[in-house]
C-alpha cells in the first residue's frame, strides 16, 4: 500500500433526529437535497476535486441505503485499488457493542484503517453540511503554518453561535481561544467541523482520550480543548464560500431554497461539478397546464399543474391545477390535482390526493417539534387522503385517511 499524504474520514453516523421523518429509516448523509443529489455528495465531490484519492466513510445509524448509495465509489472517482473509498461501520463483539461513542472515538476505532495508508495528514468531515471547498487549499495552509491541527471557519449570525464551537485568532492565524457550544458566544466565528490534523500527533491524543474516563471523546468537547490548553499549535482557515449546517427541518429547506438564488451555491460550475449517483430518467414532461417559474426541475417529472421557486427531484408527478410554491417534492412522489403545496418537503415516493392543503393554514393538530419557520414535513411513502388540510410547522409520519390520521 502506497503512503499517501493525506486521506480523508467523513463522519457519517449520526442518527439525524432533528430532522425528524426524514430520517426514522435512513442516515442524514443519504438525505436527498437539491433536484438529484445525496448530503454525502458535497463533501465525496469535494474530495474528488482536491484530490484526496482515499476516503473512509465512518456509518453507523441505519445506514444500509447509504452503504447502497456509495456502491463502489464510481461517480466520485473513487473505485481504485490504491485507496479508493471505504465504508467503516463500528465493530462489535458478540457479548458487547462498540458503538461510536463520538466523533473521537469514531476515529479512534479505525487508527489500524489510517495507519495502512501511513499518512502524514488525516482530513475529519462531517457527512451532513452542503458546501464546495477545495481541502488542497486548505492543506496547504496547515503545511505552510507547521500546525498540528487547522480548523475550517466561518462567521455566522450572532444569535446562532451558541450551536457551534467558537473561536478566536490572533493576527497570526493561531487560534488563542476556543468553546464549544457555549452559552454566552465570545465571537461570532464558528468552526466548520472540518478538521486537518497532522496524523502522528493526533494518533497519540486519540489514545489518550480514550483511556480518560471522563472523556466524552469528542473533537470539539475533548481533543481540540486539550491541545489548545497544551500549547499545540492549533491554527483557523478562513472559508469564504457557502456553508450550511442542514441539521433541522428549516435548514433544509431553506438551503433548498438557497440553491435558487444565483448568488449562493452555484450547481451549475462545470470546473467544480457536484458528483452523484444520478438515476437515470427519462426527460421530464411539462404538460398543457403546467406552468414552471424560478424552481429546478429534475429529470424523469410530469407536471402538469403549477411550479414556483421549488425543487423537484426525479419521478415526480405534479397533476393538473396543483399549485406548489416554496417546497421540496422528493423523488417519486405525487401531487394529486387541484392541491395546494406551500413551504413543504414532501418526502420521497409520498402520495398527496386531490384538493389537499398542506403549509397554508394556521399550526393544527399534526404540529412538531422538529418542524420551525413554517416549514412542514411529510415522511417518505406516506398517503394523505383527498381533501385533507395539514398547518404549518407540521410533520406527517403515517398515512392521513378521509381527513384524519
Amino acid at each position: 500500500m502506497n503512503k499517501k499524504e493525506c486521506i480523508a474520514m467523513i463522519l457519517a453516523g449520526g442518527q439525524g433526529s432533528r430532522l425528524g421523518v426524514l430520517t426514522r429509516d435512513l442516515a442524514k448523509p443519504a438525505v436527498q437535497y437539491g433536484g438529484k443529489y445525496r448530503i454525502i455528495d458535497f463533501p465525496l465531490t469535494n474530495c474528488a476535486h482536491s484530490g484526496i484519492d482515499t476516503v473512509g466513510i465512518l456509518t453507523q445509524y441505519k445506514p444500509l441505503e447509504l452503504n447502497t448509495y456509495i456502491g463502489s465509489g464510481q461517480p466520485w472517482d473513487l473505485d481504485r485499488n490504491d485507496g479508493g473509498v471505504y465504508v467503516l461501520p463500528p465493530y462489535m463483539r458478540e457479548t458487547a457493542g462498540e458503538w461510536y461513542k463520538g466523533t473521537a472515538n469514531a476515529i479512534y476505532q479505525n487508527i489500524e484503517f489510517i495507519d495502512k495508508f501511513n499518512p502524514e495528514y488525516v482530513l475529519i468531515l462531517s457527512g451532513d453540511h452542503i458546501y464546495k471547498m477545495n481541502y488542497a487549499d486548505m492543506l496547504s495552509y496547515h503545511i505552510e503554518k507547521n500546525a498540528d491541527v487547522t480548523i475550517a471557519m466561518i462567521p455566522v449570525a450572532m444569535e446562532e453561535a451558541s450551536r457551534f464551537g467558537i473561536l478566536q485568532t490572533d493576527d497570526n492565524g493561531r487560534i488563542v481561544t476556543f468553546e464549544e457550544k457555549p452559552a454566552k458566544p465570545k465571537s461570532n466565528t464558528a468552526s466548520m467541523g472540518i478538521y486537518i490534523f497532522t496524523w502522528d500527533k493526533l494518533r497519540k491524543e486519540l489514545i489518550e482520550d480514550e483511556n480518560d474516563a471522563a472523556s466524552s471523546n469528542d473533537f470539539g468537547k475533548n481533543i481540540i480543548p486539550k491541545m489548545l490548553r497544551q500549547g499545540s499549535a492549533l491554527f483557523g482557515y478562513k472559508f469564504e464560500g457557502y456553508w450550511k449546517d442542514v441539521g433541522t427541518v428549516e435548514s433544509l429547506w431553506q438551503s433548498n431554497m438557497d440553491i435558487l438564488e444565483s448568488d449562493c451555491l452555484d450547481l451549475y460550475n462545470e470546473d467544480w461539478t457536484i458528483l452523484s449517483k444520478s438515476p437515470l430518467e427519462s426527460p421530464h414532461v411539462l404538460g398543457k397546464n403546467s406552468n414552471v417559474k424560478d424552481s429546478f426541475i429534475t429529470e424523469g417529472c410530469y407536471i402538469d399543474g403549477t411550479v414556483k421557486h421549488s425543487v423537484i427531484f426525479d419521478g415526480v408527478s405534479i397533476e393538473k391545477g396543483a399549485e406548489v410554491v416554496d417546497s421540496i417534492v422528493m423523488s417519486g412522489a405525487v401531487i394529486g390535482e387541484d392541491s395546494r403545496i406551500y413551504k413543504t418537503i414532501v418526502g420521497p415516493g409520498a402520495k398527496i390526493g386531490r384538493k389537499c392543503r398542506l403549509g397554508l393554514d394556521e399550526e393544527d393538530k399534526y404540529k412538531s417539534k422538529y418542524c420551525s419557520g413554517g416549514v412542514s414535513l411529510v415522511g417518505a411513502d406516506v398517503t394523505i387522503a383527498d381533501g385533507s388540510a395539514v398547518g404549518r410547522n407540521s410533520m406527517i409520519t403515517e398515512n392521513i385517511k378521509g381527513g384524519k390520521r
